[in-house]
């Protein structure tokens, strides 16, 4: 039997995520049916900066300038708790001769200009977090890994904590998060509680190319809100330092006792086919209210040390969006690639899962359907890498 998904499927769950999310009365629920069935995913704006260094203040400059394009963040952010989810995959590494934060990580000077912003706008309380495979506090990573933390704090008028969020941490229970469509593959997801115990959810993205998924921006930076207590290979852990491979990516195993199991029947060992119906699961079950994506300088090829055959590149950008759908479909755009390329089709080796949150009717991933401010695509263009047959 094939493991992909079928047309059929996708019609049945895009309808009903289009009659739950309206029903919850969320920012998503203008998705309504077209006339093939499928939903019609909504559309924002998405903002692209030229930035050409990291430079704190040009960062800062640049950065209030994308969020200005969008409207502002100040109804979005005052007096509210914002937790904002960095992508510090992997552990610490150099590559290509450069630390992480300039390779396949959140720069830390991008974070001090995010944390700088919220606090200008007035946001109460500032979380930056993920799940950091080391058994110490985020504070104790990011310290001996180079970062400048009372920086950060200041630069968010002391508002900031940092969150390790690989188990439950402070908590006495995990969250449990539902996908409002009942799930690609997972009904729900039991997360450490910050990201459920905040006003605000902020995606502080890298612009990346991905193994599975192809490409890796605000979307798919929502695959490490997942504890690696309760879904890595070695689950359930509360002093976990292992992936989410055995469970997420091939499924060499089940998740444990009483966390929320896969909705299909005979789920897919395929990664390929995994990852992005995760990931889109993931951005069901805790929707982005605004979407940050970093390429000032990154990595073609792969999103991180262990992907072979990848290489350093300098975008000089910055883009920001309040749908992170729509916000990805522009990244893909910038890098010379088809958001809306059909399944297994170059960049994608897999399902496209912005076609996924499209058909979901989460966001609009048509660039013609999308307005952009600042640069244009083409004045932005960066292609990341070539298709297989020119190369």
């Amino acid at each position: 039997m094939s493991q992909r998904i079928t047309r059929r499927e996708v019609l049945v769950r895009s309808a009903e995520a289009a009659g739950v999310l309206a029903g919850l009365g969320l920012g998503r629920a203008s998705a309504s049916p077209s006339a093939d069935g499928s939903a019609k995913p909504p559309t924002s704006p998405v903002a692209i900066q030229r930035c050409e260094s990291y430079e704190p203040r040009l960062i800062r400059e640049r950065l209030d300038k994308a969020l200005d394009d969008i409207g502002g963040i100040g109804q979005l952010v005052a007096n509210k708790t914002v937790t904002v989810k960095l992508n510090l995959t992997g552990q610490f590494r150099k590559m290509h001769g450069r630390p992480a934060w300039e390779t396949y990580h959140t720069h830390p000077h991008v974070v001090g200009a995010m944390c700088a912003a919220l606090d200008a706008a007035g946001a109460k309380r500032i979380i930056l977090c993920d799940a950091l495979y080391y058994k110490l506090t985020a504070e104790e990573v990011l310290s001996q890994n180079g970062w400048d933390l009372s920086a950060i704090r200041s630069a968010g008028g002391q508002k900031v904590r940092f969150v390790n969020t690989k188990n439950r941490g402070e908590f006495k229970s995990y969250s449990r998060l539902k996908v409002p469509w009942g799930g690609y593959l997972y009904p729900a997801f039991d997360v450490n509680a910050v990201y459920e115990k905040c006003d605000v959810f902020v995606s502080l993205a890298k612009l990346k190319n991905h193994g599975a998924a192809g490409v890796t921006m605000a979307v798919k930076n929502l695959f490490g809100i997942t504890p690696t207590a309760l879904y890595g290979n070695d689950a359930p852990n509360e002093d976990t330092t292992s992936a989410r491979v055995a469970i997420l990516h091939n499924r060499a195993r089940s998740v444990p006792d009483g966390v929320p199991a896969e909705v299909v029947a005979e789920p897919t060992k395929d990664p390929l086919l995994r990852v992005p119906r995760i990931t889109v699961d993931k951005l069901g079950a805790r929707p982005v209210d605004l979407a940050v994506v970093a390429g000032i300088s990154t990595v073609a090829g792969g999103e991180g040390f262990w992907i072979k055959n990848t290489r350093y590149l300098e975008p000089k950008l910055l883009l920001a969006g309040r749908n992170a759908v729509c916000t990805d479909a522009v990244c893909t755009a910038v890098m010379g690639y088809d958001p809306q390329a059909e399944h297994g089709q170059f960049p994608f080796p897999g399902e496209n899962h912005l076609r996924l949150a499209g058909q979901a009717g989460v966001g609009q991933i048509d660039p013609a359907r999308i307005e952009v401010r600042g640069l244009s695509i083409r004045e932005a263009l960066v292609p990341f890498t070539p298709p297989p047959e020119a190369a």
